[in-house]
């Protein structure tokens, strides 16, 4: 029996994140980071950059989601980088490894609980 791991998706590495400046047009985003996994519009544009990690305990089974990573980048009102944020789950929460804190409530929150809640153990409301 041999277990297997794959990831899926874009996963930038801390110097590519480095590359996306606050106030870097979303064109510059685009050239660094590819085409987002997703966008979503709170208040303003929001690019995700969805990445996930999956282990595959023997061939005959499927392959279940262990890890992933969001990488959020934020637009102001005239189409510039506001600010980069990478989430992820930390003790089966969401949680915001950019700023080190466990974001709470609203919109956006809600939708990132969903992208995360086939990972792991499930995630608790908000």
């Amino acid at each position: 029996m041999t277990e297997t791991t794959s990831v899926h998706g874009f996963v930038p590495s801390e110097y590519t994140l480095d590359q996306i400046a606050e106030g870097s047009s979303r064109e510059q985003v685009i050239l660094t980071l590819g085409s987002p996994s997703t966008t979503a519009n709170f208040g303003n544009e929001v690019f995700y950059y969805i990445s996930q990690k999956r282990k595959q305990p023997v061939a005959f089974m499927n392959p279940k989601p262990v890890d992933q990573t969001v990488v959020a980048v934020y637009f102001d009102e005239e189409q510039r980088v506001s600010r980069t944020v990478k989430y992820g789950l930390k003790d089966g929460k969401l949680f915001d490894f950019t700023n080190q804190v466990t974001p709470t409530g609203g919109e956006e929150v809600n939708f990132l609980n969903r992208v995360m809640s086939n990972v792991g153990p499930q995630l608790g409301g908000t």
